[in-house]
C-alpha cells in the first residue's frame, strides 16, 4: 500500500482489523465482543467510528467486513507484526515473548521503517507465525511482485 504511513488508526482498531482478516466475510459484532473481552456496547462505538474510514462496512443487523482498502490496510498489520517479531527472535527472545513485545509497541512503528528491517532481514517469506505476504514494498518492485509472493 502506497498511501500509508503505518499510523491511520489507534493500536486497539488496528487490533480490530486484523481479527477482521483472520476471520474472513462478515463478522458478528458479538464475535467481536467476546473476543476481545468487551461490552457489546463498546465495539458497536467503536465499529460506527471506524466505519467513517474507508477500512471497514457495518452492515446493520449483520455485521462487519473489511474493504478492500481496510483488507489491504490489515495484511500490512500483520506484515508489520510478523517483520517485527522476525526482528526479536534474532536477539534470542522466543516466539511468545517476541509476540507479547511486539504487541506493546508495533502501532508506533512506521510503514517506512518495517520496510527498511525487511530489507536487512534479507525479504524473509516467513516468520514466526506465518507467511509473510507482501505488498508492493521495499522488496517488491511492481513490476516484479510475483517473483516473491509466488
Amino acid at each position: 500500500m502506497k498511501d500509508i504511513d503505518g499510523f491511520e488508526l489507534s493500536p486497539k482498531k488496528s487490533e480490530y482489523l486484523k481479527y477482521l482478516l483472520e476471520k474472513g466475510d462478515i463478522v458478528h459484532t458479538m464475535d467481536i465482543s467476546q473476543h476481545f473481552n468487551l461490552d457489546p456496547s463498546t465495539i458497536t462505538k467503536t465499529i460506527q467510528e471506524m466505519s467513517l474510514t474507508d477500512f471497514i462496512e457495518h452492515i446493520p443487523y449483520r455485521g462487519v467486513k473489511l474493504t478492500t482498502r481496510g483488507r489491504e490496510f490489515a495484511e500490512f498489520l500483520v506484515r508489520r507484526h510478523r517483520i517485527l517479531e522476525l526482528m526479536f527472535s534474532h536477539y534470542g527472545l522466543t516466539a511468545q515473548e517476541a509476540c507479547n513485545e511486539v504487541l506493546k509497541f508495533e502501532g508506533l512503528v512506521s510503514k517506512d521503517v518495517v520496510d527498511k528491517i525487511c530489507n536487512s532481514l534479507g525479504h524473509p517469506n516467513m516468520g514466526i507465525c506465518g507467511r509473510i505476504k507482501h505488498d508492493t514494498c521495499c522488496c517488491c518492485p511492481k513490476d516484479n511482485i510475483w517473483s516473491i509472493n509466488g
